[in-house]
């Protein structure tokens, strides 16, 4: 598993959470998804998200140990990428 591409991003849109990365992973050689995100709790923690389809519906789902691992790959590419201002995201404040 890998990510292709993330692009930074330090937007909190309607909702609780940030949206802090957009990112494409490459689950295997034959598998990739596309428009995942990276998002960061009120409460600071970090989960994955993937896209969704027409109508708001979750296209693809993990489980648990799965998502952890798509989550910890996420924020270790996109700790790698950012500086310190951006890792605060100062849009949460």
């Amino acid at each position: 598993m890998r990510i292709l591409n993330l692009s930074t991003r330090c937007h909190r849109g309607g909702g609780e959470m940030v949206l802090v990365a957009q990112f494409d992973l490459q689950i295997t050689e034959a598998i990739r998804i596309y428009g995942m995100r990276l998002l960061k709790t009120p409460e600071g923690r970090f989960i994955s998200y993937a896209p969704t389809a027409l109508g708001g519906r979750r296209s693809v789902t993990f489980s648990r140990p799965t998502a952890e691992a798509i989550t910890a790959l996420a924020l270790s590419t996109y700790t790698e990428l950012v500086t310190a201002d951006e890792l605060s995201c100062k849009s949460t404040s």
